[in-house]
């Protein structure tokens, strides 16, 4: 008889991986027992030294589903073991912290076996909200510390009745060690007002079927719920919350229902039916009929974010309703969701018609994460519940963090050759949500046992972020970031060596004081070497031109980078100018001729907007980056011949000349042609200029892998166009599948930078 230790790392602590260790040695007759060890799994085996390496390569092949198996350990065990025959689960306890980082299990949605008994009337967990097992339910949004027990959840108030101990404690069943069970007998139970259980479900019901809006108590997070065919509730809802146009999210009882709302691929369906139950943007077909959708729901877009039920209550509320939901973040705009009873009658008072709790608290926010599919490639929008805070590939040994950016924040904890990037937390503007961050870090910091020594951020002053970080006790590298972008792409996929990146967004503050946005670099994770940009263009009175297109249209109008040759707008702009306040445009001109209040930028982004300003889509933007999505819905899928266009030398820099594009729209509207075809044409330039771009810096030297970022990518007309080109020049293009393309990667791709710079250091 030999026997061995083993040990193994990854996400394997509430995933039913102990029961799955213990079924394993039983079926090879093997003698030992497991625990949960901090974030790890341990234990010891004994038997023939054959039998051994067979269970330990069934530890990576039949891994649960919902596992990820990083790394199996096997080294001797004692000469005699202190246990006797057969294999046994030891009660967890919390040792010393660590050597290596651990990893936490996102929630994973409700999984079919316990869907079938949701509604078996067979079943004593028939209608039970709360229902789940080894394979889904509530992890990281429940979890207060490691080792993985229910003592250490926050279902710890909730003692097990004896039919659930037993399930717990059989082998054979799908619940043993399952540390969320509960049943209606002694687990949580649902609440509206003095109502309880069923009664409570039933007044929700009613009050969503009466037009109301209802609070809803979700697995990360309060959700605002309505009738998503109800055009008066929807319209009260964008009233209510203060979101004038952003679109919301529904959800629907099922694929088939999802399939008469929008069309679906292969890759779209398997990340709605995933575990992970993302939001997946949509492309809605033209219809002919009624359409089940209140047009408030996505106003003036041809696209809907659609999400199939994450928990029993979802599912019971769908069941009843029989109708698509609007199911929305629970909080007023800017603001977190809400997590607790207190916090969201404070908050959604005045928002919800009524509140249908439970009493399992939540101890992480987690909002929905969101996703979407530009042919086969996958981009993450939002990362955040059931993909967030499971660990991503990253080249690090000391421990980093990542502060993030201002808007779409998110912070990154990287160790040990894995990066864990925080949940979606929003604008950091707003002090709620600044506080949600500070609680957020430190809770994943103590669970997933990094201790940072070194911290990246944002080179721009103003952020709360890089100010959050300055006073931070910790050695600091600030990273610019566009450079972080690429670094985020680049490092998703193993990159190391040198690559070119391409990074369009918004606004980010560039190396020499100004703001960039639309810019070609030579890089690599260490550093970057600017070679091409977009022209510059003032931005009238600052970050308030972001929310007032008009603005930023009128400052290139105005006062755009001449690169060689007058600009040529004088006899086009009336018709634009003709329909703004003459007051507020003879201000911008003189804001622009005196220079006051106007930074100058290089922005993709920004000039999104002018164009989607010029066509009349967007004169003012109710969420960063309205203007941008209404204009690539306005390109819808057609075809136009491409913009006048020009890339010049300037100051040792490629450099697209935005003026003749800008030119050429301006006349083409004039003489009658199309917005939507406008916008097409406009796409079609961007993706024709930055393959120009592109080759300009490849003759001249630059690497043949590039690497795209920015949240101009999210983009899938852009994104397309840009890859078709580039891949036809015969260059490997990269894209952040995992990872935000936009400002919610930007801290892995701080961390990414921090961790490479540490390593030259050495």
């Amino acid at each position: 008889m030999t026997v061995r230790r083993f040990q193994v790392e990854g996400i394997v602590q509430g995933v039913g991986f102990r029961p799955f260790v213990y079924r394993t040695a039983s079926a090879l007759g093997l003698a030992g027992w497991v625990a949960n060890v901090n974030g790890h799994v341990e234990g010891e085996v004994a038997g023939p030294s054959r039998t051994i390496d067979e269970f330990a390569v069934r530890l990576r092949t039949d891994a649960p589903a919902l596992a990820r198996v990083r790394h199996v350990r096997l080294t001797a065990g004692p000469p005699r073991p202190a246990y006797g025959a057969g294999f046994r689960v030891r009660h967890s306890v919390p040792t010393a912290p660590a050597a290596t980082s651990r990893e936490i299990p996102p929630d994973a949605a409700i999984c079919d076996a316990c869907l079938a008994e949701l509604h078996d009337p067979g079943d004593r967990r028939h209608r039970y909200p709360f229902i789940n097992c080894t394979d889904c339910g509530p992890r990281a949004t429940i979890i207060e510390d490691l080792p993985y027990d229910r003592v250490r959840t926050t279902m710890r108030g909730f003692p097990l009745c004896p039919q659930c101990a037993a399930e717990y404690a059989d082998p054979a069943d799908r619940r043993f060690h399952a540390e969320p069970v509960a049943c209606p007998r002694c687990g949580p139970r649902l609440a509206w007002e003095e109502l309880r259980g069923e009664e409570a479900l039933r007044a929700a019901v009613k009050a969503v079927e009466g037009g109301g809006i209802v609070a809803l108590k979700g697995i990360g997070g309060f959700q605002l719920v309505c009738d998503a065919g109800d055009p008066a509730a929807v319209a009260e809802l964008r009233r209510r919350k203060n979101r004038p146009t952003k679109p919301f999210a529904v959800m629907v009882r099922d694929l088939d229902t999802a399939a008469r709302l929008a069309r679906i691929g292969a890759a779209e369906e398997r990340a709605l039916t995933s575990p992970e139950r993302p939001v997946v943007l949509l492309g809605r077909p033209r219809r002919h009929g009624a359409d089940p959708l209140a047009p408030e729901v996505h106003p003036g877009l041809t696209r809907v974010g659609l999400f199939l039920p994450t928990t029993g209550l979802h599912h019971l509320l769908l069941d009843e309703l029989a109708r698509p939901l609007v199911v929305t973040s629970g909080n007023r705009a800017d603001e977190p969701i809400a997590v607790d009873d207190a916090e969201a009658r404070r908050s959604l008072t005045g928002v919800a018609d009524g509140f249908l709790t439970h009493d399992r608290p939540i101890r992480s926010r987690y909002d929905d994460s969101v996703v979407q599919f530009a042919g086969r490639t996958r981009i993450t929008v939002r990362r955040a519940r059931g993909l967030a805070p499971a660990p991503l590939p990253l080249a690090v040994d000391e421990p980093v963090a990542g502060a993030g950016a201002q808007l779409k924040h998110t912070f990154t904890l990287a160790a040990d050759g894995r990066a864990h990037l925080g949940p979606h937390t929003g604008d950091l503007a707003d002090l709620t949500t600044h506080e949600a961050f500070l609680g957020s870090y430190e809770h994943l910091k103590h669970l997933t046992g990094i201790e940072p020594t070194v911290l990246a951020h944002d080179l721009h002053p103003g952020y709360l972020s890089t100010q959050w970080a300055q006073e931070q006790p910790l050695r600091r590298i600030p990273v610019q970031h566009h450079h972080a972008h690429v670094a985020a792409c680049a490092a998703e996929h193993g990159m190391q060596g040198p690559f070119l990146g391409v990074a369009y967004d918004g606004l980010g503050l560039g190396d020499d004081g100004t703001m960039w946005g639309g810019d070609i670099l030579v890089a690599d994770l260490r550093g970057y070497r600017r070679v091409g940009r977009f022209a510059t263009a003032p931005l009238p009175g600052g970050d308030a031109a972001v929310r007032r297109p008009y603005r930023t249209a009128l400052g290139q109008l105005f006062g755009g980078e001449t690169l060689g040759s007058p600009h040529p707008y004088a006899w086009l702009i009336r018709p634009f100018t003709d329909r703004l306040d003459p007051a507020e445009v003879a201000t911008v001109r003189a804001m622009v001729a005196r220079g006051v209040n106007c930074p100058r930028a290089s922005s993709a982004g920004r000039l999104f907007d002018t164009v989607a300003a010029l066509l009349g889509l967007c004169d003012r933007a109710g969420y960063e980056g309205e203007a941008a999505v209404l204009l690539e819905a306005a390109a819808g899928d057609e075809h136009a011949a491409a913009l006048a266009h020009r890339v010049v030398r300037a100051q040792g820099l490629w450099v697209y000349d935005s003026a003749p594009t800008l030119a050429d729209l301006l006349t083409r509207r004039l003489d009658g042609e199309p917005v939507e075809r406008l916008a097409a044409a406009f796409h079609l330039t961007l993706g024709i200029v930055t393959a120009e771009l592109v080759a300009r810096a490849v003759a001249e030297g630059a690497p043949h892998t590039v690497c795209l970022g920015g949240g101009c990518f999210v983009n899938r007309r852009l994104l397309t166009e840009v890859k078709r080109r580039l891949h036809a020049q015969g260059l490997r293009v990269l894209v952040g599948g995992e990872v935000p393309v936009g400002d919610g990667g930007i801290s892995y791709g701080q961390a990414a930078v921090a961790a490479a710079r540490l390593a030259g250091e050495e």
